[in-house]
């Protein structure tokens, strides 16, 4: 069974995750069968924590989510993130209006059939709504019962402090990894000084660390590294396996998976943290938990950060994903 982590002052989780957003969209065809199977197997190996969002499908995965934890839910913890507008080409726009907010809870409380959520995300901050008004929403929502604990996602270092002010934050949900830290000189520490955790997500560069992925180009449209990851396009594929490579040779050492160490450099980070990597399958998300078992050496730890070196060639975004993330000051 996977160690226990806690975010914030009192939401403990296991120490590994699962992003389920990948079981619906963005990489892939889904296999709702295969799904609900490492769902399955997730909670039998004391993972248990488990973040979805309305975003993904759209609506899709917490339908799967619900379905899938019949009888189980208890046993689990459960996120989810509020905070777009849809149209016929997916998302269209941030809302983050009270009234907004209000109702995608209740609509995802039906589709999760479940009486509360876990924890609740800002999916992206709303320039259009003050951050201190968002936070009071969620803080009647946690009065009411219907939500227990408050998280955001991309948010900026100022963003996060002036929403904890109104309501304590759980949770930031941001992208961090060995590959992409972005997030090293504002954010961890305003996080480390307001005692709240860290749940990073594609904490394996969505795939890229595992050493299993493919140029952009030859993966299907439906699959986001095809358009969305410019580090999986042309010479930056190239540059960045070298890193892939560096993770591999330390995977060997420890006899795990590459995928393992990556996530274990992440555990190596702080006790705050809990990353949570995506798999809709059973044999990835089994090689991804012994990440909790692995003890890296200092040597390793340097071997690892020195692969990276200055950087990874390419942006992590294209422009349009890049817009949605906060760089309030």
């Amino acid at each position: 069974m996977l160690h226990k982590r806690k975010l914030g002052q009192v939401l403990e989780v296991s120490a590994l995750g699962l992003g389920c957003m990948g079981m619906s969209q963005a990489y892939g065809t889904p296999d709702d069968a295969e799904s609900t199977a490492t769902l399955h197997r997730a909670i039998e190996l004391g993972c248990t924590f488990f973040d979805t969002a309305e975003a993904y499908g759209p609506f899709k995965n917490e339908e799967l989510l619900g379905r899938a934890l019949r009888g189980k839910r208890d046993r689990v913890t459960l996120a989810t993130k509020f905070g777009f507008t849809f149209g016929a080409q997916g998302i269209s726009g941030t809302d983050s209006r009270p009234s907004h907010i209000r109702e995608v809870v209740e609509a995802s409380l039906k589709r999760l059939q479940t009486d509360r959520i876990d924890l609740l995300y800002q999916h992206r901050v709303d320039p259009n709504v003050p951050i201190e008004e968002v936070a009071g929403t969620v803080k009647d929502l946690i009065a009411q019962g219907k939500v227990l604990h408050f998280g955001l996602s991309e948010a900026s270092a100022a963003t996060v402090r002036k929403a904890h002010a109104v309501q304590p934050v759980s949770a930031l949900q941001s992208e961090y990894s060995l590959w992409e830290r972005n997030i090293e000189e504002l954010i961890l520490p305003t996080l480390k000084e307001l005692g709240i955790g860290l749940v990073p997500f594609s904490p394996l560069g969505r795939g890229f660390l595992t050493g299993k992925v493919q140029r952009a180009e030859e993966y299907p449209r439906n699959d986001f590294r095809a358009w969305g990851d410019p580090r999986f396009q042309g010479i930056n594929f190239d540059a960045n396996m070298r890193i892939a490579g560096v993770v591999r040779e330390v995977a060997t050492k420890h006899n795990v998976a590459p995928s393992a160490v990556g996530l274990a450099w992440l555990l190596a980070q702080g006790p705050y943290i809990v990353p949570i990597p995506g798999t809709k399958r059973r044999t990835y998300l089994e090689e991804n938990l012994k990440a909790d078992s692995v003890d890296l050496t200092q040597e390793d730890m340097e071997t690892l950060d020195a692969a990276r070196g200055d950087g990874v060639s390419g942006p992590r975004y294209n422009e349009l994903f890049q817009s949605l993330v906060d760089r309030s000051l």
